[in-house]
């Protein structure tokens, strides 16, 4: 097997590590964090650890992945690859330890080595897709995605020097605001909708689709994605994030719809649990993002109380990122191992086969319990009960924690 196809697995195995981590951590507190720690120490600690030690470890594994197969060459550098992964973890458990500590100087220096790991990463992929010259919706998005995570990194290493330094501290709150819409709409949003172009049709076996609505998801959410980051940084009146969460609001329905036309044009009956919870998630996604667009044109004054926030930001990270990349990860992460493992020994009696590895059973038990726990949750927050939160928050945890040691026992096949 060749070194380069080593590099995803690197940040995997890492990002299940984050995962574990999180929601071990959470049990510990009875998600304690959530409320009004979130804007602490404690609350930094988990919503890094989630987003950039889960999410984000993930996705880059995944991007180095399938960059392959969607351009159909290679990597501009793997060993850029490996210099990132080491640059970006050290990085990151810094950073995570300063939060603990609540030290300013470790916070805005291992912000600055995570945010060169993240250089070198937009680099590698810049010059790949450079080099590729293949320009369709599933690149074009991930070039958005990738740029959004610069500035998602450059805004925090910028908050992370400012707390260092007293620098810049008027320009804190337009900081952080651009620092979450960049990071969570811009790198997350863009990147599983790009991605889903390559992966639901393989998955589906779908052939013969309009590819047309995929470049209107594209315009609209980068231009849901500018409006709202550029009103944060230039403190624009609150109808131009308003205005920014309409234009993704549509993005998600067009996109619903444009996964509803791969799923009609689909030759195999079933993709798997994962594929198909993944689906569900999307539209209960885009269900609530127009029933929360209507709510602040109504209550715009609300929009940014810090219990809007944390329904919002649960809603789309917990939810729906999270639950979309533990969907996909139990087809990925079985074809990436057989495919190192099996994939020269393909048709040779006493191979086992790709469904051997995963029960799909055990996938859709665990997604259905995961998205109970994640509505127990946001029943809490809504309704204000922080006994539901608590025990809803707890569920979460166990049921994910027994879901992500079904994926990691891949590995002992």
């Amino acid at each position: 097997m060749p070194a380069m196809s080593r590099l995803p697995f690197l940040f995997i195995v890492t990002g299940i590590f984050g995962f574990v981590l999180f929601h071990a951590t959470s049990l510990m507190s009875f998600t304690g964090w959530l409320g009004e720690d979130i804007r602490g120490p404690a609350g930094w600690f988990q919503v890094h650890l989630f987003v950039l030690g889960w999410a984000t470890m993930l996705a880059m594994g995944a991007v180095y992945q399938l960059i392959n197969v969607i351009l159909q060459a290679n990597l501009y550098s793997e060993r850029l690859g490996y210099i990132h992964y080491v640059l970006f973890t050290v990085g990151l458990f810094g950073l995570l330890f300063g939060f603990v500590q609540g030290d300013t100087y470790w916070i805005g220096g291992f912000a600055t080595v995570a945010f060169s790991g993240i250089v070198l990463f937009v680099w590698n992929m810049a010059a790949t897709l450079l080099r590729a010259k293949l320009w369709n919706a599933i690149t074009l998005s991930t070039a958005c995605a990738v740029t959004f995570l610069l500035l998602t990194g450059l805004t925090g290493m910028t908050m992370g020097i400012g707390f260092a330094t007293g620098l810049w501290s008027d320009w804190h709150e337009n900081l952080f605001g651009a620092h979450i819409w960049l990071g969570t709409l811009g790198w997350f949003g863009l990147l599983i909708t790009g991605f889903s172009y390559k992966l639901l049709p393989m998955f589906y076996l779908s052939h013969d689709y309009s590819l047309r609505l995929e470049y209107v998801v594209l315009g609209l959410w980068n231009a849901g994605v500018l409006l709202g980051a550029g009103s944060f940084l230039l403190g624009s009146p609150i109808g131009f994030k308003i205005a920014s969460l309409g234009l993704i609001a549509i993005a998600l329905i067009v996109y619903n719809i444009h996964l509803l036309q791969i799923r009609k044009k689909r030759h195999k009956r079933s993709p798997g649990a994962g594929i198909e919870w993944a689906v569900t998630g999307s539209q209960l996604l885009a269900l609530f993002t127009a029933l929360f667009f209507i709510r602040a044109i109504l209550l715009p004054e609300s929009l940014l109380d810090t219990s809007t926030v944390l329904v919002a930001g649960w809603v789309y990270l917990s939810c729906w990122v999270s639950f979309t990349v533990l969907g996909y990860v139990s087809k990925i992460v079985p074809f990436l191992w057989w495919t190192h493992k099996y994939g020269k020994q393909a048709g040779k009696p006493g191979t086992p086969v790709l469904a051997d590895l995963l029960d799909d059973r055990k996938v859709n038990l665990g997604l259905t319990l995961i998205l109970c726990a994640n509505l127990t949750v946001l029943m809490g927050l809504v309704l204000g009960f922080s006994l539901v939160v608590a025990l809803g928050g707890a569920m979460l945890s166990v049921v994910s924690l027994a879901y992500i040691t079904i994926i990691a026992l891949v590995f002992a096949h």
